[in-house]
């Protein structure tokens, strides 16, 4: 017994105090190297990044901007999730071709479908351009004048920066502005679809499963980089060939065990970790509140209408999706938040960063800042609150709306002359056609009506029987003209004229004062966050995500959600029928899969068990962005598929919390069953190295 105690106490230290973070790749050797080692890693830093030789790095792509993706293929053979090419899907599905409803697969190079718009980018160096970028910036600077110095060396920089003409740069700033790193990217532009599953495996559970556990989502599509003659990014051509990658990731066939190394390598968007105590009690008792009540009343009116219609089920598929997955984030943000206590927890972290200050007699010169945040949150919340009820609803959940804020931008535009009108008029018809492909004005004024009490008291749904943007013919007709003969028909306009004023008090009054609030905030937490590495050095400070390559490690685990609850890591096909429902829109099963299930034919695929394994937890620290990203063993092969967080652990982006926050992975075994089994497109399956290294 004695000895049991001891292991689970090891056990628990080695997840409490090496979890966490998500690191530069660069900058791997040393500790990080030592705790994957510790993990069970078998990877060396420069196995993972390396400039001069090929190494993971060259296989993960930021897909479109947002999500992830990993080359799987010598032929550039590109896995990522099925939620991150939803838009993509869609937009090739038709009542006649619902690809949507019935999958995709391409049976050869020449069905693989172009997507306008849609890229994906590789990190090809970074640099460390801290002192570069800082050169003049002094203490006594205003936040303004900082910036406007880091922004002019930052373009200094990348001008002076040796690269190939298809490359590109950026510099992205980390710590609160306190470090920079140069980013040099080539951006691949012809992407095709290659491969989808049908929405009930791709989004099986739909918004009741989002962001829980067990999960038995395929959360996957296939998509392939082209590239021209000579291996290099080019916009999309017929001519275009299957990009040859600088290195692709072997598919393990072995699976995963509780304990085993996880590497989950990708772009995490945005991560508050060093927020103060102040900051995470006005965004989970405030903030969130509040804007978690507007998607909620708009969701009321899509999901009643999606399930009347199978064409409004269609058009709207992406668009719920997009709503509900923060709507749903956000509440098991604030649940987690309240149970671990971290407001406490970081009040205890500022006492002890405030006794520090008395001990190394620095109270003078950083003694202000924890009271002056408290002071700057109680005055910002108001605005901040105000600010983001007006993007939920002018940009983010009605359409009708987020076409008024666009125009009125537009309308700005001709201030500068026509040249300027004429380019913004066809970037916002292009916006137009692209909102009413997939819109119902019935659906839309639905949500109008659910959403704007929380906003005003002044609500006028007779603008959708007058206004001319709800049909494309008759919203570009008003837009032909001359600025002057446009912009007379747009303050004609119904929908227009009642959106105007609120958008005018947006740019008039809201913006500024919430840019005026929120800069001098962020100078606060720039000093904060250097205040902390100063004063407290002994702790293990990794930078907050910010769309940039990192690499987050960890262990498959289960874990205690609740008392007396525990969750295994892995969850089964058996799970699958097991939440089966006939003919319901989140948990239906397709009959080919059902009669798989029976059969038991699984292939190769089956766990040491003989059951299917679908999903499967790790202690990675992910966030939006992760999408997509691999989850890699400890020998560099693909074992499984991020997709999502425990609900439970969603606060992570504010908070980890290695006893609760838990990512979940699609085990790449019941992709390729998928492909295999289900889709019979065994010719992807060869284009993959399979391997076996627990063998």
């Amino acid at each position: 017994m004695k000895l049991i105690k001891i292991l689970i106490l090891f056990i628990t230290i080695q997840v409490s105090a090496q979890q966490g973070g998500m690191w530069i790749p660069s900058l791997l050797q040393g500790m990080n190297e030592d705790d994957m080692e510790s993990l069970g890693s078998k990877l060396s830093a420069k196995d993972i990044y390396d400039v001069n030789q090929s190494s993971l790095k060259d296989a993960i792509g930021h897909f479109n901007g947002g999500c992830t993706s990993e080359v799987i293929s010598k032929r550039g053979l590109l896995l990522t999730n099925h939620h991150c090419g939803y838009g993509q899907i869609q937009s090739h599905s038709s009542l006649e071709n619902d690809y949507l409803k019935d999958g995709f697969w391409a049976k050869n190079f020449e069905d693989e479908l172009p997507n306008n718009g849609l890229y994906v980018e590789f990190i090809v160096r970074i640099e460390d351009v801290t002192t570069q970028v800082l050169e003049g910036v002094t203490e006594d600077m205003t936040a303004r004048e900082k910036q406007s110095k880091t922004d002019g060396n930052s373009n200094r920089i990348q001008s002076a920066t040796k690269k190939e003409d298809w490359q590109n740069t950026k510099i992205k700033s980390f710590y609160k502005g306190n470090q920079y790193f140069l980013f040099v990217t080539e951006r691949f532009e012809d992407i095709r679809l290659v491969g989808a599953p049908p929405t009930s495996i791709g989004k099986f559970g739909s918004d009741t499963d989002n962001w829980v556990w067990p999960r038995h989502t395929g959360d996957f599509s296939l998509f392939r980089i082209y590239a021209d003659k000579n291996n290099r990014p080019a916009a999309y051509s017929k001519d275009n060939k299957p990009y040859k990658p600088k290195h692709f990731l072997p598919v393990s066939l072995d699976g995963i065990s509780e304990g085993d190394f996880t590497l989950v390598f990708g772009f995490p968007g945005t991560t508050e970790e060093y927020l103060p105590a102040v900051a995470i009690k006005e965004i989970t008792e405030q903030l969130n509140p509040s804007n978690i009540a507007i998607r909620e009343a708009a969701l009321k009116v899509i999901d009643k209408k999606m399930q009347e219609s199978d064409e409004i089920r269609i058009q709207y598929a992406s668009k719920q999706a997009r709503i509900a997955n923060y709507w749903k984030k956000w509440i098991g943000e604030n649940t987690g938040i309240k149970k671990s206590n971290a407001i406490a927890k970081k009040q205890a972290e500022e006492a002890i960063f405030t006794e520090a200050l008395k001990k190394q007699n620095l109270e003078s010169k950083f003694g202000n800042i924890l009271p002056e945040l408290e002071t700057q949150y109680e005055a910002f919340a108001p605005v901040d609150i105000k600010r983001s009820n007006f993007v939920e609803i002018f940009v983010r959940t009605n359409e009708l709306m987020s076409m008024m804020f666009g125009l009125t931008q537009m309308v700005n535009a001709s201030f500068k002359g026509e040249d300027a009108f004429n380019a913004a008029r066809e970037s916002m018809q292009g916006k137009i056609k692209s909102t009413l492909k997939n819109f119902n004005a019935e659906v839309d004024q639905g949500v109008f009506e659910a959403i704007m009490p929380f906003y005003t008291e002044n609500i006028d749904a007779s603008i959708y029987e007058k206004t001319a943007f709800t049909n494309l013919d008759s919203a570009m007709s008003l837009l032909e003209g001359s600025s002057t003969e446009v912009l007379e028909k747009l303050n004609s306009d119904a929908a227009y004229a009642y959106a105007k004023p609120f958008i005018i008090d947006f740019y008039t009054n809201i913006e500024p004062d919430f840019q005026e609030k929120n800069t001098a905030i962020n100078a606060l937490e720039t000093q904060y966050m250097k205040a902390l590495m100063q004063v407290v050095p002994n702790e293990c400070y990794y930078p907050d995500a910010n769309s940039t390559l990192r690499v987050t490690y960890g262990q498959v685990r289960g874990y205690t959600p609740r008392d007396a609850v525990y969750y295994n890591p892995v969850s089964y096909l058996d799970g699958v029928m097991e939440k089966y429902i006939p003919g319901d829109y989140e948990f239906d099963v397709p009959q080919k899969l059902q009669d798989l299930y029976t059969t038991k034919d699984y292939g190769r695929y089956a766990d040491k068990n003989g059951k299917l394994p679908v999903c499967f937890l790790g202690t990675n620290h992910t966030t939006g962005g992760n999408s997509g990203s691999p989850a890699i063993d400890a020998e560099g092969n693909l074992i499984g598929l991020n997709f999502d967080r425990v609900w439970e652990g969603t606060m992570s982006d504010m908070n980890y919390d290695p006893e609760i926050c838990r990512n979940i992975m699609v085990d790449i075994r019941y992709v390729l069953f998928i492909i295999d089994k289900y889709a019979g497109a065994e010719r992807l399956i060869k284009e993959m190295k399979l391997v076996h290294p627990k063998k």
